[in-house]
């Protein structure tokens, strides 16, 4: 039987199937986005080593994305813009606005605390979004995801505490700003998850890319931070950073969404501390202790215990 198209997902306002494509793309997507988001921390080292401040990052990379993705959504999105509700144009606000958030408490960390501390600790968005997903969104939670939950958590945690034990009481304020970027991205994805079921992916990366980046550069203004005057390599990472873990990697993320659970997408994201781990190591010179890599094993673990929970809840909910 053919199904209905839904508006959410076209353009041109044409009906589009509700059904999900095959779970092949949503989970390659969420793969694609693994991969790149593990450069960002990598970038933004890279950047500060310049002696680019971390607001001025943040706002360099939503500046540069928004600048790719706010025409196409304008271009193409002008009818769904038209149509959108109030309440669904204010979530996209404060999307962006808990998007810049994001960005600028977790790229201030690394002014505090250690590559692998600062990946680590905003990556635990699964416990909180986890939370609001049950409680707000009334998602149910299957038993294998809340697993993998606290799995991923305890290998997050094993890592945070081996690099706290080195780096001393200096780091707490960098993990608590991590912290921070953590439950903004969390209230970012909750968002999302429930925008994406009506808008399209187009319009709400640019709502979402926009307000952040002028919510960004706001801050710049307020706080009198340069964007100028810094080296020309600096300008590179900052640019390598809204095209791959920005554009790429955030997008795909944005993308699977509409297919698959928040909680799915952030756990998936814990990844990217092994990612990070493993670059650091030839890229910044960083050596992981093996109590970091057992926590980095707990953090996959948990990645699939949690996935096939949700192929298996996806599995038994389609109508054979």
């Amino acid at each position: 039987m053919q199904m209905k198209r839904s508006v959410a997902d076209s353009h041109n306002l044409k009906p589009l199937s509700l059904a999900a494509p095959s779970m092949v793309r949503p989970y390659a997507a969420l793969g694609v986005s693994m991969a790149v988001v593990s450069f960002a921390a990598i970038l933004i080292s890279l950047a500060r080593d310049q002696g680019m401040p971390a607001l001025a990052i943040a706002a360099f990379r939503m500046s540069l994305a928004a600048l790719v993705v706010a025409p196409i959504a304008i271009a193409r999105c002008g009818r769904e813009v038209r149509t959108l509700a109030p309440a669904d144009l204010l979530r996209g606000v404060c999307a962006g606005i808990l998007l810049a958030l994001h960005f600028a408490f977790w790229i201030s960390s690394f002014d505090y605390t250690s590559v692998m501390s600062s990946v680590v600790f905003v990556s635990t968005n699964p416990l909180f979004v986890g939370l609001a997903s049950f409680l707000i969104l009334k998602e149910k939670v299957g038993r294998g995801t809340v697993i993998g939950i606290i799995v991923a958590v305890v290998g997050g945690a094993v890592v945070g505490l081996a690099d706290v034990s080195q780096a001393g009481r200096e780091s707490l304020r960098g993990d608590l700003l991590s912290l921070l970027g953590a439950v903004a991205a969390s209230g970012y994805l909750l968002l999302g998850r429930s925008l994406r079921k009506r808008v399209s992916l187009t319009l709400y990366v640019g709502m979402a890319y926009t307000i952040a980046a002028v919510a960004l550069l706001g801050a710049v203004a307020a706080t009198h931070t340069r964007l100028v005057g810094y080296p020309p390599q600096s300008y590179l990472w900052a640019a390598l950073l809204a095209l791959g873990p920005q554009l790429l990697g955030h997008t795909s993320y944005n993308w699977a969404l509409k297919y698959v659970t928040a909680t799915l997408v952030t756990i998936t994201l814990l990844a990217e501390p092994v990612g990070a781990t493993l670059l650091a190591m030839p890229i910044l010179g960083q050596i992981p202790t093996p109590l970091r890599i057992a926590g980095g094993v707990l953090i996959l673990a948990g990645i699939v215990v949690s996935a096939r929970s949700e192929a298996q809840r996806r599995a038994a909910a389609t109508p054979q």
